[in-house]
């Protein structure tokens, strides 16, 4: 199963660093049942891009909460079996939670397909949307509107040997 891992670019750092993802258990996003129904779509393509936006909205309030990270969005596609990554049946209903499953972890990064990064254009707006964060939580339609913003920018792929140069850690 393809999951989507939302993160930080510090985050992608240490995972580099550590060669996984994750201790175990950690959030990410994929096909699941509820995604399914929400999306109305048949076409797996189209679904593993709407599991790629979910994880890339978690990755926004990562980048929200973290005042040091730069404020790009990142998302890495790893593959796992099927039984590793489970959706919570109790939260399959909550749009907040349409794709979210719960992987065992951790995952070694050499299983990752590639990396998704939003380029340093989208970096204004994607400050903006974490800034906005709360406000659209609370029900501002004004900064929902600016979160929204954010994905006007599409991330960017990248393969996995590209790592280093994405975190500073290139030669």
């Amino acid at each position: 199963m393809r999951v989507y891992v939302p993160l930080t670019l510090p985050g992608l750092a240490e995972a580099y660093k550590a060669g996984q993802l994750g201790e175990g258990p950690f959030v990410a996003y994929a096909v699941t049942p509820a995604l399914r129904e929400w999306y109305l779509s048949d076409d797996i393509e189209e679904l593993e891009y709407a599991a790629l936006n979910r994880a890339a909205l978690a990755s926004l309030r990562l980048v929200a909460v973290e005042p040091g990270a730069a404020r790009r969005r990142v998302v890495v596609a790893v593959d796992v079996a099927d039984r590793d990554a489970v959706a919570d049946p109790d939260r399959g209903l909550d749009p907040s939670a349409l794709g979210e499953v719960r992987v065992a972890g951790p995952v070694p990064l050499s299983k990752a397909a590639a990396v998704h990064v939003d380029s340093a254009e989208a970096e204004a707006e994607v400050a903006e949307a974490a800034d906005a964060l709360g406000a659209a939580d609370q029900g501002d339609d004004d900064a929902q509107f600016i979160v929204d913003g954010a994905d006007d920018h599409e991330l960017l792929w990248y393969a996995t040997q590209e790592i280093p140069n994405l975190v500073g850690l290139g030669e």
